[in-house]
């Protein structure tokens, strides 16, 4: 029983491009050959990205796909490879294929199929059958678990530790969310700790469409202990020498009764190389704070949905305020300075200030900015309907003029110059309607579209502590400190229209996040007037949110996928 050399390769694929996916595996698995690594993990259905919906009902794909896996098995020599895929049989699975010299060496079938939150899995797949064998692999049987696999306690994993094998594998997708990493690592070594066995943790990186993948990949030996892990939102291979021994004695030592097991089929793959006895240093990448993982996840979710959607730049609407600001900072940390664009476009009810911190924060970022003003267009409609109405058109109709005057310029920009454009609005807008609909919601992405205002804002602080060589904050603050204004009227402020946002946030977590009732939530203090009057605003908004953008999933239910609600629905709690 000696030491493994395994390889995480934690890559971020794109949905669809075989050819790529396969390219950056065939790279990946060189490194870890040349490196004298046993063993190179892939994540889950990394040839063809995750998750490909629709696309795996085209029988092309899935054909496309077997013949791509093809490809890395032929790329495999001394170092085998454990690589997600797609395979068919009388039904479809989410499979991972054990590769070494050529060949493909053994199939692994994922069992538990998740159907929550963002996930469709059982819409595609037929759950495999529990597993019938574990792989020798430079000496060390190994097992094979696919993602959810991991979440069942008396799952695949602890099924194939008591059939025999000394390193269990766990390839996934596993989608982020704040907080996610410390939620996975408590779960994975729970099942070390009761399988007896360490687990070798790949997890994808990268964005797809409103999902972040945050790497994270991790290395957890048979006492629950995290020996190595790879950086968080970054593309990475992490290399790790693991020992099986001290999890065979302690087997030995198992009052449960492993040896009663049935043992399961021993497939070999490949014998152990020849390398030098020193271990290769365990290299433990820190896990971000909270506050910097959701900055983190928000950065590389812009860029990717920009990169892999085939966008070069991308233009924001600068109002001043501090939701643009943030945008346009995440926007220039994601894709540099010299690919962002701003647009400032003041009304006569635009402050002087406002237009004052919109330059100034787009000097600091180093963002090219143009100014169009919306005065003579305004007026030019309020006639135009005045003469239609038989009156000046009413004060809600008229501030929605102006937002979608703003939407139509931005959209002018996008297809004058084919920039992407990022829309500005938060969670707590969305989330009460505050918001107009083919305004300041026409776009093509919604990068903080799952984020509190309040979280807008610790946002914004992080992100100026960051840069502490700069004279001034990077996002000025004036901008934090004003109250915030859609400004669409005079003296206007979001709390004419809303609760303060320290009150809102909470309510809106409470009913959205929580799924709690108007009593639970008024059961924790807050009073039950604005609590059923915030309620109402979110259940009356569900047919804006429809129409609006995807942007960056970052909290456990993201408005879209994660939280289905029908537009057409007379209930109420």
């Amino acid at each position: 029983m000696p030491s493994l050399r395994v390889a995480t390769c934690q890559s971020n694929s794109v949905v669809g491009d075989l050819k790529g996916n396969v390219e950056r595996i065939i790279e990946m698995l060189a490194g870890a050959t040349e490196a004298g690594a046993d063993l190179a993990v892939f994540p889950e259905l990394s040839i063809t990205g995750y998750p490909p919906e629709d696309l795996l009902l085209k029988p092309r794909f899935i054909e496309d796909n077997l013949t791509s896996l093809e490809q890395v098995a032929k790329a495999t020599t001394t170092c085998a490879a454990v690589v997600g895929f797609v395979d068919r049989g009388m039904d479809l699975f989410n499979a991972a294929a054990i590769c070494y010299a050529g060949r493909t060496a053994g199939t692994y079938h994922k069992q538990v199929l998740p159907n929550y939150g963002v996930f469709d899995e059982q819409r595609y797949f037929a759950s495999g059958s529990p597993a019938t064998a574990v792989y020798r692999i430079g000496g060390v049987k190994v097992g094979v678990s696919v993602c959810e696999d991991a979440w069942a306690p008396n799952g695949p994993i602890s099924q194939q530790a008591n059939g025999g094998a000394e390193l269990m594998l766990s390839i996934n997708a596993s989608p982020y969310f704040a907080g996610k990493v410390k939620v996975r690592e408590r779960m994975i070594a729970t099942r070390a700790v009761d399988a007896s066995v360490p687990i070798v943790y790949v997890n994808q990186v990268g964005g797809q469409d409103e999902l972040v993948f945050d790497g994270a990949s991790m290395v957890i030996d048979s006492d629950g202990a995290v020996i190595a892990r790879a950086g968080q939102f970054i593309e990475e291979m992490l290399l790790c020498d693991i020992d099986v021994r001290p999890a065979f004695r302690k087997r030995l030592l198992d009052p449960r009764g492993r040896a009663a097991s049935v043992p399961l089929h021993v497939v070999p793959v490949s014998e152990p190389q020849q390398r030098a006895e020193t271990p290769l240093p365990r290299l433990k990448a820190p896990t971000l704070d909270p506050i910097a993982e959701v900055y983190a996840a928000l950065v590389i979710g812009a860029a990717d949905y920009v990169r892999k959607n085939g966008f070069s730049d991308v233009v924001v609407g600068l109002s001043g305020g501090v939701d643009s600001a943030l945008v346009a900072t995440i926007a220039v940390d994601a894709l540099g300075a010299n690919r962002v664009h701003a647009v400032s476009m003041p009304s006569r009810y635009s402050s002087e200030g406002s237009r004052t911190h919109a330059a100034e924060l787009a000097k600091r970022l180093g963002i090219e900015r143009r100014t169009t003003g919306i005065d003579e267009p305004h007026k030019i409609l309020e006639t135009l309907l005045t003469d239609s109405f038989d009156a000046s058109p009413a004060s809600l109709t008229d501030e929605n003029l102006q937002s979608r005057l703003r939407g139509l310029i931005l959209m002018a920009m996008s297809n004058e110059y084919g920039w992407l454009v990022l829309t500005t609005g938060n969670k707590s807008e969305l989330a009460v309607g505050y918001s107009t609909l083919y305004g300041d919601t026409a776009g093509g992405f919604a990068v903080i579209k799952d984020v509190m205002k309040t979280t807008v804002y610790e946002l914004c602080d992080w992100r100026n502590a960051q840069s502490p060589l700069i004279p001034s904050p990077l996002i000025p603050t004036e901008i934090l400190e004003k109250a915030p204004s859609a400004e669409l009227r005079p003296d206007q402020t979001d709390q004419d229209s809303l609760p303060l946002y320290d009150v809102l946030d909470p309510i809106l977590q409470a009913y959205i996040e929580d799924d709690l009732t108007v009593s639970e939530i008024e059961s924790l203090g807050f009073d039950g007037d604005m609590v059923r009057r915030v309620t109402g605003m979110v259940d009356r908004a569900e047919y804006k949110r429809r129409q609006s953008p995807l942007g960056v999933r970052v909290t456990p239910k993201a408005f879209g996928k994660d939280r289905r609600v029908p537009i057409t629905n007379a209930y109420r709690n």
